[in-house]
């Protein structure tokens, strides 16, 4: 049993065309509930709800307080290798763009961390191209035990891998990891993944049941936001989640909402969802599940993520470099993809604490479950 069993029961527009027949009274009822489900959730990211934000922003941002408090955890991704044996449609890494492919070594990991302490980073995010030989367990039990020596905190967001590989990597520092489907929908999802392991969907949608199973602290979750209809996609990740927490619920769980951004031989997006209603999304996803961890990325705006900061978000990046070797020898040629919010990392905490927040720079430790270390 994975989730990919639940998802062969769910049509696609079958649930497309349900979240577009909610009504006005549909979305007044979800929000006069104290526990909404996935039929709630479909009201509140539908066209019905978008009189209603108001509503939706002041519940949500309530409900975060409560669980949350006034708290903003920061993290920062390192990537180790723009390697891929994929052929994806919307990533600069893909194998077909001609750019210069490089992989850090232990010397130049070192040279990362040291930049990346600097900047008083305790919660690091580990990337990777997905190139299965030469960046895969080989190469992550070299680098991983390195790392962590310098984090108390290690997500990694790299190719799927089996549960044995998972469990290994946690005994070798790894607390957290984040699996992006990037669509839920098989069609769509085999239009843009056209060559290497990451052609294989179902595969990739049962990875955080590996991750649980292996016993990973959190698992982040979502759909890259352009490649299909948005509301249809971002129903399938909360219906993942919802899943998920039954089924394993002994992890913690994220949701990060990436919507395509511009890169070497870039994508245009299929959905285009505007600002009003990322945040529309946002406060769904808060009333829906108050204890979810709700992610924002430097690919929003520094006015957008400033504002929606109150809404529902629970961590953020800040100052990353979306290159291997960026935060000790900045080599933009290299991207992944372009950010939008290039602000420094000092910038961004005095933008979080100006509206009242703390900044928060590590993750949970498990010295505070009373684990072993």
């Amino acid at each position: 049993m994975s989730y990919v069993d639940v998802w062969r029961q769910l049509d696609w527009d079958d649930v497309r065309m349900s979240i577009y027949s909610k009504t006005a009274a549909d979305v007044e009822r979800a929000l006069s509930k104290r526990k909404r489900d996935l039929e709630d959730f479909k009201a509140l990211i539908s066209p019905a709800a978008e009189p209603y934000l108001e509503q939706m922003a002041q519940q949500s941002a309530a409900l975060t307080r409560q669980r949350f408090g006034r708290t903003i955890g920061f993290y920062v991704p390192l990537y180790l290798s723009n390697l891929c044996a994929n052929s994806c449609t919307y990533c600069g890494f893909t194998m077909e763009n001609k750019i210069k492919r490089r992989t850090l070594n232990l010397d130049e990991i070192e040279r990362e961390c040291a930049a990346i302490k600097a900047l008083q980073f305790d919660n690091v995010l580990l990337v990777t191209g997905e190139h299965e030989r030469k960046v895969g367990m080989a190469y992550f039990r070299e680098c991983v035990p390195a790392i962590k020596r310098h984090f108390s905190y290690l997500s990694m967001e790299v190719q799927p891998l089996d549960q044995h590989e998972y469990a290994e990597l946690k005994t070798l520092g790894l607390d957290a990891v984040m699996v992006y489907q990037e669509t839920y929908s098989a069609p769509t999802y085999a239009k843009h993944h056209l060559r290497g392991n990451k052609m294989d969907f179902e595969y990739r949608l049962a990875t955080p049941d590996r991750l649980a199973r292996a016993g990973i602290d959190k698992i982040g979750i979502g759909a890259l936001i352009g490649l299909e209809e948005w509301r249809t996609d971002c129903f399938f990740t909360a219906s993942h989640l919802d899943y998920l927490e039954r089924t394993y619920w002994q992890s913690r769980y994220s949701i990060s909402f990436p919507r395509l951004r511009p890169c070497t031989g870039g994508l245009e997006p299929k959905s285009v969802m505007s600002d009003r209603q990322l945040v529309q999304l946002i406060c769904a996803y808060r009333l829906f599940n108050p204890e979810v961890e709700l992610s924002m990325s430097t690919r929003e705006s520094p006015h957008f993520r400033d504002n929606v900061l109150p809404l529902g978000i629970t961590s953020m990046s800040a100052g990353s470099k979306t290159q291997p070797g960026g935060y000790a020898d900045d080599e933009p040629e290299l991207e992944q993809f372009a950010i939008s919010d290039e602000r420094a990392v000092a910038e961004v905490a005095d933008a979080v604490k100006q509206h009242g927040f703390e900044v928060v720079w590590k993750d949970w430790h498990h010295a505070y479950s009373g684990l072993p270390l």
